[in-house]
């Protein structure tokens, strides 16, 4: 499991930062690749990676705005020219599916597979993925409604410990699945094994939180409530907290503060603004770590495995 940022700068693009868009790939788990947000330019973006469009299988919008949007109806259409049949799942905010139908109608685009399209609760709420993930979703504070997401990832099944089983010299066959399923079975000398003994205990499922646009709000604690990663916005630095409460965004202490108080274990900081050049995006993460030490400002893209062993990542500049 790996998050690729392919986009993480805030309004505009630069020179150095596409607008919002961040991979979550699950191609070991699932062989999908899940989405959010899909701001201008996008498609050019995945070119640069291994990404194929194809296994986009679920897109999530924070909020409407131009630089979390503009892209989706380009990445849509040139799906169905890379080989896109299977069908595509798009949630977000009320608004999304007119913006997405109007585009494709107006443009006469003719997509090569279907797209089915959830306009999500804006008091919040869940869904399962056909995959079987759990996907939460909280309204944030934003000059327009701004979702951010809890994706819980399913508990792995223990797997059989077959080196405790050596001893007993089972021969290759269908006793190995018995015991996979715990059930008890009769060796051919009479001895019993309980397959339940020979389980590994489940192994937790990752969760990963990934936020829209927002003041510092409750919501944001309660969705990263003890994630492995959690991706916040830091449109400001720490110095502009009454700036970034105007523009309804967060600062980088903002963002240190959710991750400490939520338990979570590692930070990825996005939307940074252009107006920061690589000197001040240095003593922003000099500064956020002083409040939460397990802090990576995300660059376009920029992959993170998760979970990260500390010190891996480096400072993604």
């Amino acid at each position: 499991m790996e998050i690729q940022f392919l986009g993480t700068g805030a309004g505009i693009p630069s020179k150095f930062r596409n607008v919002s868009s961040l991979a979550l790939r699950l191609h070991d788990e699932i062989n999908e690749v899940w989405l959010f947000d899909c701001g201008e330019a996008t498609q050019h973006q995945i070119l640069h990676t291994t990404i194929r469009p194809k296994k986009i299988a679920n897109i999530f919008i924070t909020h409407m705005h131009g630089d979390h949007i503009f892209g989706l109806p380009g990445l849509l259409s040139s799906r169905s020219f890379q080989g896109g049949e299977t069908s595509l799942n798009i949630y977000g905010p009320p608004g999304i599916k007119e913006y997405i139908q109007s585009n494709l109608r107006l443009t006469k685009s003719r997509l090569t597979y279907p797209i089915h399209i959830d306009e999500l609760n804006p008091k919040g709420g869940e869904l399962t993925t056909s995959s079987g993930w759990l996907v939460k979703y909280l309204p944030l504070q934003h000059g327009v409604l701004s979702l951010g997401y809890r994706i819980e990832q399913p508990d792995k099944p223990g797997e059989l410990l077959i080196d405790q089983l050596a001893k007993y010299s089972i021969p290759n066959g269908p006793i190995y699945g018995q015991l996979k399923r715990g059930e008890i079975v009769t060796l051919a000398d009479g001895t019993q094994l309980d397959g339940r003994d020979f389980i590994a205990p489940d192994q937790k499922g990752k969760i990963i939180t990934i936020l829209g646009d927002t003041r510092l709000c409750d919501n944001s604690r309660i969705l990263a409530k003890d994630a492995d990663v959690l991706v916040h916005e830091a449109t400001h630095s720490g110095e502009e907290g009454q700036m970034a409460y105007a523009y309804y965004h967060s600062t980088n202490i903002h963002a240190a503060q959710v991750a400490k108080e939520a338990n979570v274990k590692l930070l990825l900081l996005n939307h940074i603004s252009p107006r920061y050049t690589n000197q001040d995006i240095r003593e922003i993460l000099a500064e956020t770590r002083k409040v939460f030490q397990e802090t990576y400002i995300a660059a376009d893209l920029k992959e993170f495995d998760i979970p990260m062993a500390s010190g891996l990542a480096g400072d993604s500049m």
